[in-house]
């Protein structure tokens, strides 16, 4: 079913979560270290408000948190190289990504909004200077190295380009624009659980004769919107439509 509806879409909006990237070695943000001290939360470290108080304790924090992310070491996925290939056999796709791994960007995929963020920057909130992560890496707290007008060295301390708590969400105004534009709706690796993002499934259910696509290994609350639900492997279940799309074509 997902296959014939892949060969007759055009153009597919595709909407990734945290379980897109687990076969690649990256652990779901959720499960990783939830406290570390009795009253001091993952969302609470991990805000605006945290890192506007306290910014040298929050590069400590995010750091344990991304520290499987900000190595660098890990490679596009069964199901990231999957959309890449959707795009060589013709077809127009945007993928909308609450990852901030830079994954889909690594497997060469054209089109690809990071909702959340990059982890793979951060920029000075004084002077906007933006940074990669060998700068990142090279001390415990970034700090912005360029100079002021008077010579000398800024120093003030970097902001990760990851969206915070307290922070907007990126490029709503596109997914919009893509669900309506799109012959299919294809998500990905992801609970629904997130606001504002969750709401997009809601919207494109009402947009005609539309088809709507879940892989998700755990069941969601938003399941009853979809058209085709799979609870199973991300990799396993595009490896099996691949197979299926060539079958059609011999």
């Amino acid at each position: 079913m997902l296959s014939g509806w892949l060969e007759e879409a055009n153009r597919i909006s595709v909407m990734t979560g945290a379980g897109v990237s687990t076969e690649s070695g990256i652990p779901d943000f959720r499960s990783s270290r939830g406290l570390w001290t009795e009253d001091l939360s993952r969302t609470e470290v991990m805000s605006r408000s945290y890192f506007m108080s306290h910014p040298e304790k929050f590069w400590f924090y995010f750091k344990e948190i991304f520290q499987t992310k900000l190595s660098s070491q890990h490679l596009p996925n069964r199901g990231h190289l999957f959309l890449k290939r959707l795009e060589e056999l013709g077809k127009d796709v945007s993928i909308f990504t609450q990852n901030v791994d830079g994954l889909h960007e690594k497997a060469g995929s054209g089109k690809v909004y990071n909702m959340h963020g990059s982890i793979q920057t951060a920029a000075c909130p004084e002077c906007g200077a933006s940074y990669g992560l060998d700068h990142i890496h090279e001390e415990d707290v970034p700090r912005c190295s360029s100079r002021t007008e008077t010579g000398e060295k800024c120093g003030t301390i970097l902001k990760s380009d990851v969206v915070l708590f307290g922070d907007f969400v990126q490029h709503m105004e596109e997914i919009y624009s893509s669900v309506d534009q799109s012959d299919l709706l294809i998500v990905m690796g992801t609970s629904l659980e997130v606001y504002p993002v969750n709401q997009i499934p809601k919207d494109f259910r009402y947009r005609g004769n539309k088809k709507m696509v879940l892989i998700n290994r755990e069941p969601t609350r938003l399941d009853h919107l979809f058209d085709l639900v799979i609870h199973d492997s991300i990799g396993d279940t595009v490896d099996e439509t691949e197979q299926c799309m060539k079958k059609a074509r011999q």
